[in-house]
């Protein structure tokens, strides 16, 4: 029988009748003939729906069907209706194939009556959604490229009429969230939108989709996440800035996070290493099989322990890093070789030789008047065992932790290019050589500088750089506040007398901000920060940026009250637009780009907030407030501090 009904579709001519979109009102009735054969699609809302004495109770997404000449019957309950109608004539061909016209007597799926939820509800109404636009354009070409979207449309609802009788079976349900995810994974999707689209409730969903799968529905849509990250790692060179917004997280930074966190290596160190193709099981078809992924990273969550400063994407790798140690071993062979041609080459504070030309204009601000009374080599214990730090190192190379060296009058020579971009002491940066963003540094510029030590946080780059200079590797998060990490690097690079002076000062402007707030804002006052995201806005802990060391850590803010557990705990969490209230302060610091207080306050959700309706919205960008080193933090607490004032002094 169906085989018939797909037979007949593909050779029908098919041409559409009319596109409408209609909202009818709590309580309203219509009936309505169709013209033609007619698809009725609704989105939102609930009714009772007669179609040629067939009824149907329906609600939110629902698909309907009649031949031209149906009557179509429906009674709004109190939420209204609200559809679409999608109008279509089809014809087989004359003269053609009697074996057609055979099976039209038999089943003409043009006139079929029938109506069911269905399977891929978000699938349908953005295809719908684009049919309707185009078709409102009121040109050939846009009427050729609706009819070019209502094909799809059409095999979507023909693939699921056999099986609507039985749509919402457990099995179902958790197939149905499986599709949602695979094709809306980009959509800020959250355990309970998953569940409204499947007309379930979060906990009952929750339980059916780990009892079928073993794993959670928000599992599920982050391994797939980073699955279509892998793919775009392994076969184009887009940045992590890019792959972010294709796959629904806010940026680079997050991705890089998050896929660290699940996969064990960074998205480089995977694009590098893996040569294997990847393959991602079909759950739909073995819901029982528990592993949803061969080697499949532990359950997600969304803390992260190893934090470093904010980096951004582009260009691409300078050296295939997989022939890295063979390089490397000749780049050195050659340098030690050139040198010892060098006669009487002898290095000085610039970095320059006597008789030959430096590679690097650049030095080091390290002198021998700033440095401690203890001018001898130091050993430091890391993750990587025991490490000798030259006595006075004056030709370093810092990959993260820059701040904490400008903060002790230490500029290197080479630093990540967004590091070069940090307002907070862009001015301190002159002459800085750039070696590549974070995730792509150019080994080569790095042996070019001739370092005497590099500094990192990223305990995977600790063998190419240890073949250049003595290496300290500290994961960032092992120092857990800003006292702890200008004392280390200040017994480390023998300026312990220059951290102290620095955190001297440091307490006492922190001390003075704190107090100008408390004077300004209510003891018990909840302050928010925030990103303005338009998939699913962002809630901040203390251990990131936008502001969070500043008003958590510094200002000893408090965070919304029923939800610092779970921002103390997870640290970051994407916020349902339904849902921002509930994250919403007395006060936001919210991050966001070429956006007013006036602007937000005709957005939907935020205009109905306090904070936004009574001006107590602190707004920056992105580039000054994702830095979280320990010079940002004080700048920001202080600019932070300034701000509240004058909030209250508006009062």
């Amino acid at each position: 029988m169906w085989n018939n009904y797909y037979i007949l579709w593909n050779y029908a001519a098919v041409s559409i009748a009319d596109i409408r979109y209609m909202e009818l009102g709590p309580c309203e009735e219509l009936t309505y003939k169709f013209p033609a054969s007619t698809f009725v699609f609704t989105i939102q809302g609930k009714a009772y729906v007669t179609i040629n004495d067939q009824k149907h109770e329906v609600s939110r997404f629902y698909v309907l069907h009649g031949g031209k000449g149906s009557v179509l019957h429906i009674e709004a309950e109190q939420s209204g209706l609200n559809l679409f109608y999608l109008m279509y004539r089809a014809s087989l061909p004359s003269g053609g194939r009697t074996d057609l016209g055979n099976m039209m007597e038999h089943m003409n799926p043009f006139q079929l009556t029938y109506g069911f939820g269905p399977k891929s509800p978000v699938v349908l109404y953005e295809q719908v959604k684009q049919i309707h636009a185009l078709w409102n354009q009121k040109h050939p070409i846009h009427h050729f490229q609706a009819k070019s979207l209502f094909f799809p449309f059409v095999q979507q609802v023909s693939a699921q009429i056999p099986h609507a009788a039985t749509r919402y079976s457990m099995t179902n349900q958790v197939s149905e969230v499986i599709e949602i995810v695979e094709s809306s994974y980009a959509e800020p999707l959250t355990l309970r939108v998953l569940a409204e689209k499947v007309g379930s409730s979060p906990r009952s969903l929750s339980r059916k989709f780990k009892q079928a799968t073993g794993y959670s529905p928000i599992d599920y849509l982050i391994q797939f996440r980073l699955f279509k990250a892998k793919e775009m790692l392994l076969h184009t060179d887009a940045t992590l800035d890019e792959i972010a917004a294709g796959i629904g997280y806010p940026d680079g930074y997050y991705l890089g996070r998050m896929f660290k966190k699940h996969t064990g290596v960074s998205p480089l160190k995977f694009k590098e290493k893996t040569s294997e193709p990847l393959k991602w099981p079909d759950l739909t078809s073995t819901l029982a099989r528990n592993d949803i992924s061969r080697g499949r990273a532990g359950r997600y969550v969304y803390n992260d322990d190893d934090n470093h400063y904010q980096y951004k994407h582009g260009g691409s790798l300078y050296m295939n890093r997989q022939a890295t140690g063979m390089l490397l071993s000749i780049l050195l062979s050659l340098t030690l070789l050139l040198s010892a041609c060098s006669t009487g080459a002898v290095s000085n504070s610039g970095g320059e030789t006597a008789g030959s030309k430096g590679t690097s204009s650049a030095t080091s601000t390290v002198t021998a008047d700033s440095q401690s009374s203890t001018s001898e080599p130091r050993i430091i214990s890391t993750v990587k065992g025991d490490i000798t730090v030259p006595a006075e190192p004056k030709r370093i190379v810092v990959d993260l932790y820059l701040g904490s060296l400008i903060a002790l009058g230490i500029k290197p020579v080479g630093t990540p290019e967004m590091n070069l971009k940090n307002p907070y002491f862009i001015k301190s940066l002159e002459g800085v050589e750039n070696i590549g963003e974070y995730e792509t540094i150019s080994l080569e510029k790095v042996l070019e500088l001739q370092p005497d030590l590099i500094v990192t946080g990223d305990p995977d780059l600790f063998d190419s750089f240890s073949k250049i200079a003595p290496t300290l590797v500290v994961p960032y998060g092992e120092l857990k506040n800003t006292h702890e990490e200008i004392a280390y690097f200040g017994k480390a690079l023998n300026k312990e007398k220059e951290a102290e002076s620095w955190l001297a000062d440091y307490d006492g402007r922190i001390a003075d901000a704190k107090k100008r707030v408390s004077e300004a804002i209510d003891a018990d006052a909840e302050v928010s920060v925030m990103q303005f995201y338009d998939k699913a806005p962002l809630a901040f802990g203390d251990n990131f940026g936008r502001g969070g060391q500043a008003v958590y850590s510094a200002l000893g803010l408090n965070p919304p009250a029923d939800k610092t557990e779970i921002l103390m705990k997870d640290q970051l969490v994407e916020v349902s637009s339904e849902s921002i209230p509930e994250f919403a302060g007395d006060y936001i610091i919210l991050t966001a780009d070429n956006l007013t207080v006036e602007e937000l306050k005709s957005k939907p959700v935020w205009s109905s907030l306090d904070a936004v309706k009574n001006d107590r919205v602190f707004i920056w960008s992105p580039d000054r407030s994702w830095y979280f080193d320990p010079i940002a933090t004080l700048d920001q607490t202080e600019e932070l501090a300034a701000w509240f004032t004058k909030t209250a002094d508006q009062k």
